[in-house]
């Protein structure tokens, strides 16, 4: 959880933190004077349109889609604003990285994409990035992301009343299928089919990105809403704006499905939208459940009571399906962007596909994370165990097939199922479970209130932001 936590929260790729020594002037009245160059000042400190110009020069050639126009400069300083106030206030904490532990950080770094040190800093000086202002991101971002860690972490409350109704109800659920609006004919377990429109947002974006996919995300709910064909809606949607996705899951057990898809659509009925835009790491969903039916002749008969009665809701091991995966995976980083992310996971397909090539062998060699040594396998995961994003993607492979390459907070993965297996969920397990499912439902609540108070309770003074750097000066 740690390390999901850490890159789920992580929003300062490609940080640039241009200061000089010199502070800000103020007048007599107590105005901030009107600075040449500069955009804003945030508390003791500043930012200079500089700042602006670079970070946006970042995001262009990462490929990131942007608004136009003067808006972009505007969502620009925003971000730039509030990853200033978190720097400024883990610094005052007391949050500091050493330049032994820098080292090793830069170390790991490139040891993971398979280069030495002096390797790793010959590429970053060849990008036209000095090594020293590499490091000074580099600590930036490790001492912000360990100040948010421990200050979201403290707002996130979970009860053990909480794990046990939560345990409850997905037993409940998963047993007896009663809760449902739309239970099969005969009291047993049924499938779903659910369909989504998928409205993408970089881990990296800023409050003002966020909310515009957001805003994004309720309009096509709304219209789903009405009397209109999802999945064309959804057609229509990417046509507008290819970044976004629409699918048909088709039908699955609910240990089939992401945990926080079950739990948007499990009181849905068949033909029905979920009430509300589900939000995971890597964007927003819109769902709907386009049809409800009972499991095929021949699937197992779950251990549950009479269909008359309501089923157990005490805690106690119940059947899931696991799945044992590998995978490739090209993270999230300066210098390489989606479409050089996904074409080279699409030739690294092409030759696994072709048996030109063993998958182990290229995760070896190419993934970048701890599975790589292990040739990227990533054990028996059960629903719930991974992001939405993956989880969906590896549920729809086959025995031996690999995936299409597919995107998430992490980054962009390639995915092989190894094999299945049916086991036994354990109550211990089962409450580690909802733990993890239960503060990832409340940990993007917190983290936004943590971000308004920081911003309300910092004092900050917008002065040149329209103008570029080598514009006129004021």
């Amino acid at each position: 959880m740690n390390f999901i936590f850490f890159f789920a929260a992580v929003l300062f790729a490609g940080i640039v933190s241009a200061q000089d020594a010199s502070k800000t002037t103020v007048a007599t009245d107590g105005k901030v004077r009107n600075i040449d160059g500069v955009a804003a000042v945030v508390n003791t400190g500043y930012i200079t349109r500089k700042d602006i110009d670079d970070r946006i020069a970042v995001l262009k050639k990462q490929g990131t889609k942007l608004p136009e126009g003067e808006a972009l400069r505007k969502v620009i300083l925003e971000r730039l604003i509030l990853e200033k106030i978190q720097l400024q206030n883990a610094e005052q904490e007391g949050f500091y990285v050493s330049s032994k532990e820098l080292d090793k950080i830069i170390a790991d770094t490139a040891a993971k994409n398979k280069l030495t040190f002096v390797e790793l800093k010959a590429k970053i000086e060849a990008s036209s990035t000095s090594f020293e202002k590499y490091k000074q991101q580099l600590r930036e971002e490790v001492i912000v992301s360990r100040y948010r860690e421990r200050e979201v972490d403290a707002k996130i409350k979970i009860s053990d009343a909480e794990i046990d109704n939560f345990i409850s109800e997905r037993n409940r659920a998963m047993l007896s299928g009663v809760t449902r609006p739309s239970p099969s004919a005969n009291g047993g377990p049924e499938e779903i089919d659910v369909a989504q429109i998928f409205i993408p947002v970089d881990s990296g974006a800023g409050a003002g990105a966020q909310a515009d996919a957001k805003k994004k995300a309720d309009l096509l709910l709304r219209e789903a809403k009405g009397d209109v064909d999802f999945l064309q809606l959804g057609a229509m949607a990417a046509k507008d704006n290819p970044q976004i996705k629409f699918q048909e899951l088709g039908y699955r057990p609910p240990d089939r499905l992401p945990q926080l898809f079950y739990e948007a659509v499990r009181n849905t009925g068949s033909g029905q939208v979920a009430g509300a835009v589900v939000k995971s790491p890597a964007g927003y969903h819109v769902l709907k459940v386009l049809d409800r039916r009972s499991m095929a002749a021949g699937s197992p008969p779950p251990a549950q009571a009479a269909p008359q009665e309501p089923a157990s809701t005490t805690p106690q091991n119940i059947a899931i399906t696991q799945t044992n995966a590998r995978h490739i995976l090209l993270r999230n980083r300066p210098g390489l962007s989606d479409q050089d992310a996904e074409r080279r996971l699409q030739g690294y397909r092409d030759q696994v596909r072709a048996k030109t090539a063993d998958f182990g062998d290229l995760a070896k060699k190419y993934s970048e994370d701890g599975s790589a040594s292990n040739g990227g396998n990533l054990g028996w995961m059960g629903p719930g165990d991974l992001v939405p994003e993956f989880e969906l993607a590896m549920n729809k492979l086959q025995i031996g097939e690999v995936s299409n390459p597919v995107k998430t907070e992490f980054g962009w993965h390639l995915i092989q199922v190894i094999e299945r297996r049916e086991a036994q969920l354990t109550v211990e397990k089962q409450r580690e479970f909802a733990r993890a499912a239960i503060r990832s439902r409340k940990f993007e609540q917190a983290y936004q209130d943590w971000m308004r108070e920081l911003r309300d309770t910092a004092t900050v003074k917008i002065l040149n932001v329209e103008d570029a750097a080598t514009g006129n000066s004021r």
